[in-house]
């Protein structure tokens, strides 16, 4: 207690004095909190969807590090020698593959060189639909009868692993699939395998920790797709056309419409005649709404629903706008869906 001028100041009781720990306890403290630390493996990822996975599974025993971060793309990005250093210093590096994140093909090999580097785009059980070719396309041209999307799942991660031993890498070199993978929550329950089997070996002192994190993330995952089901039931018929296709495993997981997209790939600007096909698709199928992404130039929304009855919104598949951490792929996947129905309902 401390006195001044006759008043007897108290500490709270949560507030334990320094004087009040023997000395010799002190250090060993520190020793431990030192320790704990040390355990910990570095984790670093490569954007902020896999971030919230391997989030959620290190929880209680570590935060990973993110490489692109903020409203940056993986398309777009350059890395900064803060990240360089985060690559030298990661004991783990969990990526999509350079089919998504080409960025980081050579720095890797460069400065990962001391890292497990597990490329999630090879996790077993994984559906990997093939790369559309051109803006504009038939909504399920491969499956005209709105194949059950479970039914779809089941057969392609069946014959999945086969697949990808036959074939190797080069599939990924020739760009021969969708990298946006984590758009279908099993196949996110897929590279959180992936994801909990690379951290036990690596860090086996916390293999239970991160065992029980991993059976919490599945059961939410499948809540998730559960949830998701429900909410775009109501509008999954109505056509819509997308900024870049980067909503493939949406689609074929629930079915929905989409009619085509702006551009292939947003490293490309779409020029006038792309534009114009399709503006006039836009007329031809009825689309309803016509979706931007945050990341990417608004303006030519504008010019594509001009003239048309089309309404426009927002999604945003790589999280742009969401802040990182475990909740962020449930943020991710609900917003996306929230905004389809928002303003497929209202179109």
């Amino acid at each position: 207690m401390k006195r001044a001028k006759g008043l007897v100041l108290k500490m709270p009781a949560s507030v334990i004095p320094m004087a009040a720990i023997p000395a010799l306890a002190i250090p060993a403290l520190l020793f431990a909190g030192a320790m704990q630390a040390a355990d910990a493996p570095v984790v670093v990822t490569s954007i902020k969807p896999i971030h919230s996975l391997v989030s959620a599974i290190m929880q209680g025993v570590s935060e990973p590090e993110l490489i692109v971060d903020g409203a940056a793309s993986p398309h777009t990005y350059n890395l900064k020698p803060s990240n360089a250093r985060a690559l030298q210093d990661a004991k783990v590096i969990f990526w999509v593959g350079p089919g998504l994140e080409a960025f980081l093909e050579k720095p890797l090999q460069a400065l990962g060189r001391d890292a497990n580097i597990a490329a999630l785009d090879d996790a077993p059980g994984l559906v990997k639909l093939p790369f559309r070719e051109g803006g504009a396309f038939e909504p399920h041209d491969d499956a005209p009868e709105h194949e059950s999307a479970s039914a779809h799942h089941e057969a392609e991660a069946a014959h999945g692993a086969e697949a990808d031993h036959d074939h190797g890498r080069d599939d990924h070199d020739h760009g021969a699939f969708d990298t946006h993978l984590w758009l279908d929550p099993m196949n996110a329950k897929a590279m959180a395998a992936m994801i909990t089997t690379t951290l036990v070996a690596a860090d086996p002192a916390n293999a239970l920790t991160y065992q029980g994190n991993a059976k919490a993330l599945d059961d939410k995952l499948d809540a998730l797709d559960t949830e998701i089901k429900g909410m775009v039931a109501p509008v999954k018929d109505k056509p819509f056309i997308v900024f870049h296709d980067a909503y493939q495993y949406f689609e074929h997981r629930y079915g929905i419409r989409v009619s085509g997209s702006i551009t292939v790939s947003p490293e490309t600007i779409p020029g006038a005649e792309r534009v114009s096909e399709i503006h006039r698709k836009v007329g031809e199928l009825g689309a309803t709404c016509v979706f931007a992404e945050p990341q990417f130039e608004p303006r030519l929304i504008g010019v594509v629903i001009e003239g048309t009855s089309a309404k426009s919104g927002v999604l945003d598949p790589e999280a742009a706008t969401l802040k990182a951490g475990p909740d962020l792929y449930f943020n991710l996947m609900r917003g996306i869906a929230n905004n389809m129905k928002d303003c497929l309902s209202s179109a």
